[in-house]
């Protein structure tokens, strides 16, 4: 798609994103991801060797100049607040700058949030009290970078009530979406909550145009139709199903084709929703050049990390060489007489004699005894794999054990190994 016509690619910081106030939506279940979101809710599932999802989305918001953001959580939030509270405290409150937590509390009636506007509206009063003009909505659980001062630019530009992100997505993949169509102008003519038969572009069979769960409303339009939807007998209060079929045609809604900020084009955005995608991003950093650059220092993700020693690698004998190649390795770990190949461990792993990982996902303060094989496993963290012990070579023995992803990939949780975690990590 075209978008020579849209804001200059520089940073858009200005009074737009100063008098915008951002949403994060990170109350989902995640039952998708298995395990992983046994005792966390899926926007604080670890990512990327040291981040959490949240990481991603509040780094865009800071990197862009939005710096007035509310979180709004529900789901097994412990683990989630406590890496708020330590790992996002560091904003000016005197210059107006804070990350709330908006939990779900009743604030209206009694019930819980029962949808993603739903959310929005049980929260109206604190949204009125900040007075912002500009709403950025967000999901807590997506993979990518972005600029959204000029989201928020072109939004202002387009004269829209509300703006929608888009990505082109495979067709076969679109009914996992929200899809639009457009017309020439960027406006929406047309959306559909996650089709049976999406609509593709015109002119590509192979390709579909897809909501990326990130909106920008004006505040008072935002207000009037969650007033409406909370009013409209058998809604289901969601974004998607509900309030955006009803405001396109009699308002102005346009959509914002999303590139990376920087990145020459490229429009890398994951939802990690399913352990196979969760896996396959995680992989993807390991490429010399990766689609999505941790080591961009214009961009930086910020997060909490704790205080831990440096990676160490021992013993340099025939038969007990301790080495890691084409892997990301973070602090506090120790590879000793081990091999990791293509893999990437989270701080704190233990790695013990005669190991081999191949191709997995080792989440933090994970011990592997000695002589154990594991290839094409996401490791759940705090788990202790005995020794000697074999993972992703004989599919039946796994599927015996521990969930096997459609695609094969093994995921091992405390539980599944008969250690009980009652802990909330």
């Amino acid at each position: 798609m075209n978008r020579t016509d849209m804001p200059t690619d520089k940073r858009y910081v200005s009074r737009l994103t100063r008098e915008t106030l951002a949403l994060i939506l990170a109350g989902g279940r995640g039952d998708r991801l298995q395990g992983l979101t046994r005792w966390r809710a899926k926007p604080a599932v670890p990512f990327g060797g040291k981040f959490r999802i949240i990481d991603f989305p509040l780094s865009n918001c800071v990197n862009s100049g939005v710096r007035r953001i509310g979180v709004l959580t529900q789901y097994k939030a412990h683990s989630l607040l406590r890496h708020l509270s330590r790992g996002w405290g560091f904003l000016r409150s005197e210059l107006d700058e804070f990350v709330e937590i908006l939990p779900a509390s009743q604030r209206i009636d009694n019930e819980w949030y029962a949808g993603t506007a739903d959310a929005v509206y049980q929260n109206i009063d604190i949204l009125r009290a900040h007075a912002p003009t500009y709403v950025l909505l967000l999901a807590g659980d997506h993979i990518y970078k972005m600029d959204y001062g000029q989201m928020i630019a072109f939004h202002y530009e387009q004269k829209a009530d509300m703006t929608i992100g888009c990505i082109e997505v495979p067709v076969a993949e679109a009914s996992a979406f929200g899809v639009m169509s457009i017309d020439e102008t960027y406006r929406i003519r047309e959306f559909a909550e996650k089709p049976s038969t999406p609509q593709t572009l015109p002119g590509r069979s192979d390709l579909a145009l897809a909501s990326m769960g990130i909106y920008i409303f004006n505040t008072q339009f935002l207000y009037e139709q969650l007033i409406k939807d909370r009013d409209t007998p058998g809604s289901s209060h969601d974004f998607g199903k509900d309030i955006i079929p009803a405001v396109i045609g009699p308002h102005r809604v346009v959509a914002y084709p999303f590139r990376n900020p920087a990145d020459d084009g490229a429009a890398y955005w994951r939802d990690v929703g399913t352990v196979d995608a969760y896996y396959r991003a995680n992989m993807e950093l390991l490429a010399v050049t990766p689609p999505l650059d941790l080591y961009d220092r214009n961009w930086p993700i910020w997060t909490f990390q704790e205080q831990v020693p440096p990676a160490k690698f021992v013993f340099n004998d025939d038969g007990r060489r301790g080495h890691a190649v084409d892997s990301m390795v973070s602090g506090g770990c120790i590879i000793s007489g081990a091999q990791v190949v293509q893999s990437l461990l989270f701080s704190n792993v233990r790695v013990e004699l005669g190991s081999e990982l191949h191709g997995c996902v080792v989440l933090p303060n994970v011990r592997i005894a000695k002589g154990c094989r594991i290839r094409r496993a996401v490791i759940d963290r705090g788990c202790d794999i005995g020794a000697d012990t074999i993972i992703g070579f004989d599919p039946k023995d796994d599927e015996q054990r521990f969930y096997v992803s459609p695609e094969g990939v093994v995921l091992v949780t405390p539980e599944s190994l008969g250690q009980s975690r009652h802990l909330v990590r």
